[in-house]
């Protein structure tokens, strides 16, 4: 039994599914970095990965395309993170408490929406979602060629914005903007900037690609929505935020991981199902990134103005 586990890690079924897992949490680990970055602690990614999968899959159904489906998506989410710097940003309110009621606000409307546009559905109706996409050569290179290069635009869009965000935080006057309203915001107003109006800035950026992590579950990954789809994706964003130590790239190692953790663990089932209780394999990709979580955690060096309100002219 112990060697056929092991022979998972050298299937390339295995490593197709691991990178399709990792990719929503890519978007909403990079979309919670950058608020973070800024100094806002988001706690409603839950709830806005919930929201962006919903409204994602309804354009789509309604009749329009995949692409319209995406952009949607990202406004919606955004939209809810301007919610969000109205509170946490503008009137100081506490972010744990407006995260968390972004989340439940957020949830809510999209399963009472759901309810309201499918109210005797027992069956999630599905969608013409994104297929997998064959690249000339790539494609038919063996292993490889099932492991990375047989999956959808959307997914390479996911490992696209690794890089992006990276640029946009270290290459261009927002991202350093950005930087140090979650470092030292006191300068940043010093230098005649708004610090209120960069950290709504990139919560609304944050937010959209959260929406957006939602979305490719159900525009990428599955084809319809269910209740409950996100599964506390959102809340494994946040660990890996801190397991990335708030470094665009690390994030991929860390969303790997996790997603490699989590599709063993659905294989590890059926071969040792009748040996092992379930739950166990179900617990232990939560259980080993907590372990990863608090390794890293102990060197990590976090934003100075993280949780902490700004106001403007008021020296701490």
């Amino acid at each position: 039994m112990i060697l056929d586990l092991l022979e998972l890690l050298f299937n390339a079924g295995f490593w197709a599914a691991t990178i399709r897992i990792a990719c929503p949490l890519l978007l909403a680990t990079l979309g919670e970095l950058i608020c973070e970055r800024a100094g806002v602690l988001n706690l409603g990614i839950e709830g806005i990965m919930t929201i962006g999968a919903l409204v994602g899959w309804t354009t789509v159904y309604l009749g329009g395309d995949l692409s319209t489906g995406i952009l949607v998506a990202a406004v919606v989410g955004a939209s809810f993170g301007l919610l969000h710097a109205f509170f946490s940003v503008y009137l100081g309110a506490s972010q744990h408490v407006t995260g968390i009621g972004i989340t439940l606000f957020a949830s809510s409307i999209g399963y009472y929406s759901f309810r309201l546009l499918l109210p005797s559905s027992t069956t999630p109706p599905k969608i013409t979602a994104f297929q997998p996409l064959e690249i000339p050569f790539f494609s038919d290179i063996p292993f490889l060629g099932i492991a990375l290069f047989q999956h959808t635009a959307f997914t390479y869009f996911a490992f696209l914005m690794i890089p992006a965000v990276f640029w946009l935080m270290n290459k261009t006057p927002l991202g350093l903007s950005i930087k140090v309203a979650g470092e030292n915001p006191m300068a940043l107003e010093a230098q005649g900037l708004d610090v209120l109006f960069v950290r709504t800035i990139a919560l609304m950026l944050g937010s959209a690609l959260m929406a957006l992590g939602g979305a490719y579950l159900t525009m990428s990954a599955f084809d319809a929505f269910y209740f409950g789809m996100v599964n506390g994706r959102g809340w494994i964003a946040i660990a890996l935020v801190i397991f990335a130590s708030w470094q665009p790239f690390r994030v991929l190692l860390g969303a790997i991981l996790f997603a490699g953790l989590d599709a063993f663990q659905v294989r590890a089932q059926q071969l040792a199902g009748a040996f092992i209780a379930y739950q166990f394999f179900l617990m232990l990709p939560y259980l080993l990134s907590i372990v990863a979580m608090v390794f890293a955690a102990r060197s990590t060096y976090y934003p100075r103005a993280l949780l902490i309100p700004f106001r403007r002219g008021e020296r701490h």
